[in-house]
């Protein structure tokens, strides 16, 4: 690439134009590319515009990376790239060919259909947000707004099992139990089937708490990683547990995704 000469990559699409855009700026961030910028060109409606901005690209020297689901605006695109001798990049083409060949179905050619905001996407949103804003305790009125409550001692996965489980369009609230500390009114009054309990093996506890104080540089024997302390925290958890009624599910060695998917069943 010469060091004198900047070049443009040209990025349109008959929708927002987010995916050739992901796929170009993936790319340039393999090379040494200080010379290229990129201009993305979306919501594209008409076979004109296409060879304006063909043409525009054959002035600059670049090229062009489209997603265009209409079949008249890719046969344009084509065309077009080919009688002004710029390269063009279909970037979904390949794959809609491979699905049609080797499932014998045809596409939708509706634009946007990946960006869609529909409900569902509104619905993770919201129960992110949630998620983020009542995790480790922090907001105990919202235990009477959320669709699950967690609770567990420390380090038994409360806080990524309950992003998870949002990004499923989950609104989930998780509550730290200590032995020192009086559990809010609010989770007497939530139903038990809506509650689950997270327990583990102490040997495993004791493991995980131990390296977390390493990583957060505190003195190795710390009463919060001795074995007497977890078992009393476990002890106290369960008697908890069995008071609000709820289902107990021990994440010793198992997956987020394995226990959000016992929860997810049944919830169900």
């Amino acid at each position: 690439m010469k060091e004198d000469r900047h070049y443009q990559i040209t990025i349109c699409s008959d929708s927002v134009g987010e995916t050739a855009e992901a796929v170009v700026k993936a790319t340039i961030r393999q090379f040494d590319a200080h010379q290229v910028t990129t201009k993305r060109i979306g919501h594209i409606k008409s076979e004109d515009e296409i060879r304006s901005i063909v043409e525009s690209a054959a002035q600059k020297g670049g090229f062009v990376a489209y997603t265009l689901v209409q079949p008249e605006l890719r046969e344009t695109m084509k065309e077009e790239a080919l009688r002004l001798g710029v390269r063009a990049i279909d970037i979904m083409g390949p794959m809609m060919e491979a699905f049609v060949e080797t499932f014998n179905d045809a596409p939708r050619r509706e634009p946007g259909l990946l960006h869609r905001l529909d409900e569902d996407y509104f619905r993770r949103v919201e129960a992110v947000e949630f998620a983020v804003k009542c995790d480790d305790g922090r907001d105990t009125s919202s235990l009477l707004k959320a669709q699950l409550v967690l609770i567990g001692v420390s380090r038994t996965s409360k806080t990524p099992l309950s992003i998870f489980l949002a990004h499923k369009g989950i609104k989930v609230s998780n509550l730290p139990l200590v032995p020192e500390v009086k559990p809010p009114k609010e989770l007497f009054l939530v139903p038990g089937d809506r509650i689950v309990g997270l327990t583990m093996d102490a040997e495993k506890l004791f493991k995980i708490r131990t390296e977390r104080l390493k990583a957060v540089g505190l003195p190795f024997g710390a009463k919060y990683a001795t074995m007497e302390r977890i078992e009393e925290e476990l002890e106290y958890a369960r008697v908890l547990m069995k008071q609000v009624g709820c289902l107990e599910i021990n994440v010793t060695d198992k997956a987020i995704e394995e226990t959000a998917g016992i929860i997810m069943g049944e919830l169900r």
